[in-house]
């Protein structure tokens, strides 16, 4: 009696698919897949805005021109073309904080205001823009990451000075420029009026006031002693003279 014979199996000799083979099939797409494409003129912002996403993100620590770059979907050589190296596109996204302070403390009080109510609406709102801002903020002040001589950025901090110097005394307006020399007495009451502003937004982003929050029954939220202290304390005033 004869034996059926079993039909063979060709052995198949097409190439792995992309289901059978992901490792290899993904390297292709990577490749090939295309960059964002910016207005040339919309780079630079497109950059500044993917620095700042990066910096919430990662810190001041994670802000290097292959991350940003990286975020903004452009080339690794997109930022130095524009801002020539990290210390540049840094202090350029530092100035952006600094006009977006100017602006909060601008508009925190109307021309109409009295100097009192100005000085606090003003110191008010340099404190509520470290609050909502800590990571941008801790980069404007941080030396050894910027440089205060770019120009982009000294032009900003000059008009943050300026929306500042109108806390002084009683001055009866913004003044139109920033000031180009002080007084011994100005420059005293400049002095202890940022300080004082400046150390409030510090101990709050910093959370260093909870231990005071936890002896006080009438604050629940570090923002509003913050802003209690603001309104108690006359800074700004002239100083008294000494006898």
């Amino acid at each position: 009696m004869p034996v059926a014979s079993r039909p063979r199996r060709s052995r198949s000799t097409e190439p792995a698919t992309a289901e059978s083979s992901p490792a290899t099939a993904a390297t292709p797409a990577e490749s090939t897949a295309p960059a964002r494409r910016y207005h040339h003129g919309a780079l630079p912002d497109a950059l500044l805005a993917a620095a700042e996403t990066v910096l919430q993100r990662d810190g001041i620590a994670g802000l290097g021109l292959r991350a940003i770059a990286r975020e903004a979907g452009v080339s690794h050589t997109a930022p130095k073309h524009h801002f020539g190296d990290t210390t540049g596109l840094l202090s350029s996204l530092a100035a952006v904080g600094f006009h977006r302070l100017a602006d909060a403390m601008r508009t925190s009080a109307p021309e109409g205001a009295d100097a009192s109510a100005r000085r606090n609406a003003i110191g008010r709102a340099y404190v509520h823009f470290a609050h909502g801002n800590p990571a941008l903020f801790g980069l404007m002040f941080r030396t050894e990451k910027i440089d205060m001589l770019h120009p982009v950025l000294g032009a900003a901090a000059a008009e943050a000075m300026r929306v500042m110097a109108s806390i002084i005394g009683g001055a009866p307006r913004l003044p139109d420029s920033p000031p180009t020399s002080l007084s011994n007495a100005e420059a005293m009451q400049m002095t202890s009026a940022w300080g004082y502003v400046h150390g409030l937004a510090v101990l709050l982003i910093d959370h260093r006031l909870r231990g005071i929050l936890k002896l006080a029954p009438g604050f629940d939220d570090p923002l509003a002693l913050v802003d209690a202290a603001l309104d108690e304390v006359r800074f700004g005033l002239e100083l008294e003279p000494r006898g």
